[in-house]
């Protein structure tokens, strides 16, 4: 099945190489088709998982090198699980949204399948080799994607994105060459690496994680590696922002949770330090969110933000935290895939994203008025809102480790709430005015099309329904975060 999930996409995209560039309705309507298609198929992986077990399900090898002791090994467990459903979900609803990609629509359709099957690939992945490929991979499509179709700036965006990226993949590797070498014949399987950093003295644990730290602190991001992703999202096209903010930057606390997995005296002589680190991201983040007049620019600086909560409850190396930090990932996907989606569909009718040109969209165009207002709400944690249950658990597993220092977080919060109702003024309220010097004003903007309600509709529920009802996302996982906290003495 995992190889169904894996190989789908990235048959999709061979169909799409078939077929003429003119027909760039057809490109789409096959490219959602298979995006559905594999979405379908993570929810039979979901339908035949056991919650019950802790330990990796569907798991199959095949020797890749038998030489470096690389294999094709694929697993899920009760973390990467979630993962890879929001991965489809968010796949799905961006090139499903992506009307208005005209030119080039072959290579863009094309691009978004080939990046679906590298994220898949490394949630599934447990070979740390496997795992280092499909992670580097997923810079390729995304350069092009941002290179060739973003904004004024893309060329400068895409550039900052790999630089970057490659840049902590570096330490990444030389810190995975080092626990290769301990461990056990000498493998790159995650279990045998684990097992083999238990023979490492403290210190070094700690160097080996600082490298993973850093490769894996550039995608989150946390603050100061953060440098690529506020231009990224701005210059990217809309759906392609859903996929940056909802799951790319899913990929790094992914990766986090793994290495703390692998290095556990590691993550325990740090524990402070990564607590400190997201305690200034949580701030830093809403504080330059707080100072955006640029819509896309603000969502973005308002997921280092966000990704600081996910960073706290990994720091916190219990069973609350833990469970908090997949949550966040999750929740945080489904709301920064609304808002980009919404945004995207607000950019195309009116061609700005600057807050102060716009004004009472509730009179002429209640359907996103509501929706965006929801969005915005449930970014900041609304009570009945994903969010709040993500935050909730990650405050209730930090204040056993810190106690009142956890009083800075409130900060944060009152930030963010500032710039969501002050977003929320700018687009509901107030005089009305137009876009694009038309005349009419803001009646030129068009409500939200069924089409288009939909989507926002589906990542919508899953905010509410995770909101009033987490226990079939808790119960998902709680198997295997209690056996990850065996590891840490918890």
């Amino acid at each position: 099945m995992l190889k169904a999930l894996l190989l789908l996409p990235l048959l999709g995209a061979g169909l799409l190489s078939l077929l003429p560039s003119r027909s760039v309705d057809l490109l789409r309507r096959l490219a959602s088709i298979v995006a559905a298609a594999t979405m379908l198929c993570a929810c039979l992986l979901l339908a035949n998982f056991d919650p019950a077990i802790g330990d990796v399900q569907f798991f199959e090898t095949r020797p890749w090198n038998p030489r470096v002791g690389s294999s094709l090994a694929l697993g899920v467990d009760g973390v990467s699980m979630p993962m890879l459903l929001l991965a489809t979900v968010l796949c799905f609803v961006a090139i499903f949204s992506s009307t208005g990609i005209r030119n080039g629509a072959k290579l863009y359709f094309s691009l978004i399948l080939v990046l679906e099957t590298s994220l898949l690939a490394v949630f599934a992945a447990r070979d740390w080799s496997l795992f280092y490929v499909f992670w580097e991979l997923t810079l390729i499509p995304l350069f092009f994607l941002i290179d060739r179709l973003g904004g004024a700036n893309r060329h400068r965006a895409a550039l900052n994105f790999v630089l970057y990226t490659l840049g902590g993949s570096v330490f990444m590797l030389i810190a995975l060459l080092l626990l290769y070498d301990v461990a056990p014949g000498h493998s790159f399987a995650m279990a045998d690496m684990a097992a083999g950093s238990a023979h490492l003295p403290e210190k070094t644990q700690i160097l080996v994680f600082l490298g993973l730290l850093l490769g894996f602190g550039v995608k989150m991001p946390i603050v100061p590696l953060h440098g690529w992703l506020p231009l990224a999202h701005v210059e990217a096209p809309s759906p392609i922002s859903i996929l940056l903010s909802g799951i790319l930057l899913k990929m790094g606390a992914y990766g986090l949770i793994r290495a703390a997995w692998t290095l556990p005296a590691a993550a325990r002589a740090l524990q402070d330090w990564l607590a400190l680190l997201a305690l200034i991201s949580l701030i830093y983040g809403a504080v330059l969110a707080w100072r955006q007049t640029d819509l896309k620019a603000m969502i973005a600086y308002s997921s280092i933000s966000h990704m600081g909560i996910v960073l706290l409850g990994i720091a916190a190396l219990n069973e609350a935290g833990l469970n908090g930090a997949v949550t966040q990932m999750v929740a945080h996907g489904l709301v920064a895939g609304l808002l980009f989606l919404l945004i995207g569909l607000l950019y195309e009718r009116t061609h700005s994203r600057d807050l102060a040109a716009y004004g009472s969209l509730n009179r002429i165009a209640p359907r996103f008025a509501v929706l965006i207002v929801f969005a915005l709400l449930a970014s900041v944690g609304l009570p009945g809102s994903a969010g709040f249950i993500a935050e909730l658990q990650v405050l209730i597993g930090a204040y056993g480790r810190w106690g009142g220092w956890l009083a800075v977080v409130s900060i944060a919060v009152l930030i963010s709430a500032a710039y969501a109702l002050r977003a929320i003024r700018c687009l509901s309220t107030g005089p009305e005015r137009p876009f694009g010097g038309a005349p009419a004003g803001v009646a030129t903007f068009a409500d939200l099309a069924p089409g288009e309600s939909a989507t926002a509709a589906l990542l919508g529920a899953g905010i509410v329904i995770i909101g009033f009802y987490p226990a079939p996302l808790l119960g998902l996982m709680t198997s295997s975060v209690g056996r990850l906290v065996q590891q840490f003495g918890g």
